[in-house]
C-alpha cells in the first residue's frame, strides 16, 4: 500500500516509515520540518507542507494514490501547551480535521492515529488499561482525545477505519543506527540523562524525590521506539480485516523510576551521571504504566527491544557516535506534488 505518513520525518514517523518499508509498503512522508529533519527521510518520497493546507493534501492523496494513512504530525511538549493552548488546538485539531475531510474526500479508509497515555490525565490506578477514564490534564492531551473522538464520528460518518495507539514514553534508537532521537528543545528524560553522561550537560534535574514510589521519583513504562512502529504497522494491517476500531494502548506493563534510569545510563556508558533533585512538576503523576495486554492479543505484538538496558544502548550509540541530524536541509530533496 502506499501510505501517507504525516510527520515522517519526526521521530517516531521516521521510525515507521522505516517499518513500513521492510514490509513491502511504501511511505509517503508529508511534513513542515518545524521538528522533523530531512535526513530521517530515507524510505519513500518526501513532500514538504503542511497540514492546514488543504489543497497540497488534495494533491498529495490524489498523486501518490494514498491508500491509508499514518497520522503523528502533532505538537507534543505538554508545558507549552499549557502556556500557548491556541497552538495546539490549531495544529492537533483543526489541521487534523482538514486531513480527515480530504481522507473522506478521496475514500482513503484507515488511519492510524498517533494517540498518547496524555489522554488518560492522573490515573487513578495503575496499570493503566484501555477501560481506564480519560481525564486530560492538559492541552496537549485534550487536542488528542478531542481527535480520537473525532475518528469516531468520521468512522460513523465516512465508514473511515480507525487505529488510535495510545503510548507511553517513546524511548531508544534504531537499532541499525540509521535514525534516533534528536530534539530541541530536549524535554524526555533518557536523552537528558544520556548527554549528561557525555558531558553534554552539567547535571540532569530530578523533578519530585518524594513520590510514593519505592526510590521516591517517578516511574515510567517506557517502549523502543522500533517497537512502537512494529505496532504501527501491524494495526495498519490489522485494520484491513478488523470488524471494528482499534483503541489500544503501547507499553510493556514494566515501570523503571527515574534513578533507575539513571543507574541504567551510568551502567551502560560506564560514567558517572550528576543528578540533581528539585521540587515536583505540577500534575506529573507519581507513576504511568501501560496494561498492554489488548494490544497484544489484538495485533499479536510483542515488544522485542524494550528492555531498559536495550534502550538506553541503541539511544547511548546514536547520541555517542554524533550521529544527531544536523540542522538545515541536508538530505532528501522534498517535492510538491502538482
Amino acid at each position: 500500500m502506499n501510505i501517507l505518513v504525516t510527520g515522517g520525518a519526526g521521530y517516531i514517523g521516521s521510525h515507521a516509515c522505516k517499518a513500513l518499508a521492510r514490509a513491502g509498503h511504501t511511505p509517503v512522508t508529508l511534513d513542515n520540518f518545524d521538528y522533523g529533519h530531512r535526513r530521517a527521510v530515507k524510505w519513500g518520497p518526501l513532500v514538504e507542507g503542511d497540514l492546514a493546507d488543504s489543497a497540497l493534501l488534495r494533491r498529495t492523496v490524489g498523486e501518490y494514490e494514498i491508500d491509508a494513512v499514518m497520522h503523528f504530525a502533532a505538537y507534543a511538549y505538554v508545558g507549552e501547551s499549557m502556556t500557548d493552548p491556541g497552538k495546539y488546538f490549531r495544529n492537533n485539531v483543526a489541521n487534523t480535521i482538514n486531513l480527515l475531510d480530504v481522507m473522506a474526500e478521496y475514500s482513503v479508509d484507515s488511519i492510524v492515529f498517533s494517540s498518547t497515555c496524555a489522554t488518560y490525565g492522573v490515573p487513578d490506578s495503575v496499570p493503566i488499561d484501555e477501560r481506564h477514564p480519560q481525564k486530560p490534564v492538559n492541552p496537549y492531551g485534550e487536542s488528542k482525545l478531542f481527535i480520537e473522538r473525532a475518528l469516531h464520528w468520521y468512522s460513523v460518518a465516512h465508514g473511515i477505519r480507525v487505529a488510535a495507539l495510545r503510548y507511553f514514553n517513546a524511548a531508544g534508537a534504531d537499532p541499525d543506527n540509521e535514525i534516533g532521537e534528536d530534539h530541541e528543545p530536549e524535554t524526555h528524560l533518557i536523552p537528558l540523562v544520556i548527554a549528561t553522561a557525555l558531558g553534554k550537560r552539567s547535571h540532569v534535574d530530578v523533578y519530585g524525590s518524594d513520590y510514593p514510589t519505592p526510590d521516591g521519583t517517578a516511574i515510567r513504562d517506557y517502549i523502543h521506539v522500533t517497537d512502537l512502529a512494529a505496532a504501527h504497522v501491524q494495526a495498519l494491517e490489522k485494520l484491513q480485516t478488523a470488524p471494528d476500531n482499534l483503541f489500544l494502548n503501547l507499553g510493556t506493563g514494566q515501570g523503571y523510576s527515574v534513578r533507575e534510569v539513571i543507574s541504567m545510563v551510568g551502567q551502560v556508558s560506564g560514567r558517572t551521571v550528576d543528578a540533581r533533585m528539585v521540587p515536583r512538576r505540577a500534575g506529573d503523576p507519581p507513576a504511568l504504566v501501560a496494561a498492554p495486554g489488548l494490544a497484544q492479543a489484538t495485533l499479536g505484538w510483542q515488544p522485542a527491544h524494550s528492555s531498559l538496558r536495550t534502550i538506553i544502548e541503541t539511544a547511548l550509540r546514536w547520541h555517542e557516535t554524533g550521529m544527531q541530524f544536523a540542522p538545515g536541509n541536508s538530505g532528501q530533496e522534498a517535492t510538491t506534488p502538482g
